[in-house]
């Protein structure tokens, strides 16, 4: 089964240190995935992925000074849900479950799949936006859910960079959004454990 070893992502680190990540030579560890920081470019957010596999090496790593634990999941938004589900099937992705209903993000369903550590959460693009707009187009990979402990930590050390607390999806969690002030490039959440 895939595991993901880390993620490419066209943001500077100074950027990533400002909103509370440990961030040494480009490189921002969280629990076993590698966030490597390359700089702004011509393309946004998370650029690319590197998948392993077996096992994700789960050596401890300490909490951020945002309270960042771990990866919850990686949301990869794509035009045509059930294509890029059989796609991931085909190179070995385990369908974890499909659900159909409302996102606070627009979407109307994801797919879910394990890929180490975090989950891999494929949402059908909300209308009008520009992945939406080419039905024919690859998925893209668009933002991160970060697990922490103390949600009132987070949002308090990142004040108004982080958006109120409410109510997650997934019953009895909270999760709270980085707003655009922070200039990252993938949409960024924090979530507190099921």
């Amino acid at each position: 089964m895939p595991t993901l070893e880390q993620l490419e992502i066209a943001d500077e680190p100074a950027d990533w240190r400002a909103v509370g990540f440990d961030v040494e030579d480009g490189v921002c560890r969280v629990s076993s995935v590698v966030l490597q920081l390359v700089g702004k470019g011509p393309r946004r957010g998370i650029v690319g992925w590197t998948l392993g596999a077996g096992e994700p090496d789960l050596a401890a790593t300490a909490p951020h000074p945002n309270g960042v634990a771990r990866i919850d999941h990686v949301v990869l938004m794509s035009p045509d849900l059930d294509r890029t589900v059989e796609d991931l099937r085909g190179d070995g992705f385990e369908l974890r479950r499909i659900r159909k209903g409302e996102t606070p993000g627009g979407s109307t369903r994801q797919a879910f799949f394990r890929i180490g550590e975090p989950i891999l959460e494929v949402v059908l693009a909300p209308e009008g936006t520009s992945v939406a707009r080419n039905p024919k187009g690859p998925a893209r990979l668009w933002g991160l859910a970060f697990l922490v402990e103390d949600l009132e930590h987070t949002t308090s050390t990142l004040g108004d960079l982080v958006g109120k607390p409410r109510d997650a999806v997934q019953p009895g969690r909270r999760i709270a959004t980085l707003t655009p002030k922070a200039g990252l490039g993938p949409a960024i959440a924090f979530m507190t454990p099921p």
